[in-house]
């Protein structure tokens, strides 16, 4: 069925209850979507992202509050959305927009609180006093299809972080995948979504840790809202690769923490920023652009992995959660003259068993589901 799904919603702030003193992993994809068993698709391979699973509650109307990379990134990691963080656009070479230079990020507000702060992979926000790591290896520091798509550099990365946290410190690490984007109008060497880049294939390269896994475009499923032509299933095919490389980057993730003894003191969070990178999808307000995959594991919830919610969430929601976990409140402080208040709300109630903990379930808004199709 063809629809534009329109939703508008302010979800209520939620102050900080829970006080876990433990430590906190985000995984995001690049453009990725529903092309995983989690979400109902039966060809595409992602035994990580379905472990994971399994340690999480699953969202099933998640959604990004806006469909573009830079934007929809500094809503994931100040809490505010684009209109209000001031990323009206995207921060690269070419567009150069940034956030406010008084907006309070979230690694701001946890380095305040002396939590260790890591990112290795995509970043692309800005600038860099708003959005400031201890430990910092990205596209601004290297190739962005080496630190984004070389799974094993990421997983040394990650890991040369972990290695350097002492056992009475925290730590919030934040994974940014530079899979499954599209890379034909800039590597076209490579495929259309990089899907040869560190194959084993003379000039390609090898990525050691990532065994690729390939599909026909006979096999793949067509989304909905995609034209079935050879020239999207051939496209979806080497999405299909790509997104393998991904997810088996979560699984090293995963990995680390159990090797540094964290797997069980650790929040884990998988999202992607906008929708995949076909008509109707990213930079779109139809479902396909807006809809996000959104796994949700918490050691104190243990009651509630492998289950799946319907609650109505959204990536302005990670802020709150990650605040919530650490037991910190967000500063009062204003922007461009205005008070600043969270408009998402902390998801543990939702992955905990304590039953006193409170989520709104009811958006201050409305929801619109407009299009054709039956």
């Amino acid at each position: 069925m063809h629809r534009l799904a329109f939703v508008i919603f302010i979800s209520l702030h939620c102050v900080a209850t829970y006080g876990k003193r433990g430590n906190v992993l985000v995984l995001i994809g690049d453009d990725a979507g529903f092309e995983t068993a989690i979400y109902n698709n039966s060809v595409c391979q992602t035994p990580g992202l379905n472990y994971l699973a399994s340690r999480s509650i699953t969202f099933e109307n998640a959604f990004t509050s806006v469909s573009s990379c830079s934007p929809s990134r500094s809503a994931i990691l100040s809490g505010l959305p684009q209109h209000q963080n001031g990323m009206f656009g995207l921060h690269n070479s070419v567009h150069h927009f940034n956030s406010f230079t008084d907006l309070k990020s979230l690694p701001l507000i946890l380095q305040k609180a002396g939590i260790k702060t890591g990112i290795v992979g995509k970043k692309n926000v800005g600038p860099e006093a708003v959005y400031p790591f201890d430990f910092e290896v990205t596209e601004e520091q290297m190739s962005i299809n080496e630190i984004g798509r070389n799974i094993t550099l990421m997983k040394d990365k990650a890991s040369e972080f972990l290695s350097k946290i002492k056992s009475d410190e925290q730590f919030f690490l934040y994974i940014g995948f530079h899979d499954p984007h599209r890379c034909g109008s800039t590597n076209p060497e490579y495929g259309q979504f990089c899907e040869k880049f560190g194959n084993g294939e003379p000039g390609m390269g090898v990525i050691p840790d990532w065994k690729p896994v390939h599909y026909s475009p006979e096999e793949i499923v067509v989304p909905y809202h995609v034209q079935d032509t050879p020239k999207a299933r051939s496209d979806i095919a080497a999405q299909y690769t790509t997104i393998g490389r991904m997810d088996q980057g979560v699984k090293l993730m995963l990995q680390l923490l159990e090797k540094y003894g964290h797997l069980d003191d650790t929040l884990v969070i998988f999202t992607s920023d906008n929708g995949i990178p076909f008509p109707s999808g990213r930079t779109n307000l139809y479902s396909a652009g807006m809809s996000e995959p959104f796994l949700l594991s918490s050691p104190e919830g243990k009651s509630k992995w492998g289950q799946r919610n319907k609650e109505l969430v959204s990536l302005v929601d990670i802020v709150p959660t990650v605040l919530d976990w650490f037991g910190l409140d967000y500063p009062d402080y204003k922007l461009q003259g205005r008070k600043v208040q969270l408009t998402g709300q902390s998801l543990l109630p939702l992955a905990h068993d304590d039953l006193s903990l409170q989520f709104e379930s009811q958006p201050a808004g409305l929801q619109y589901k407009v299009g054709y199709g039956k």
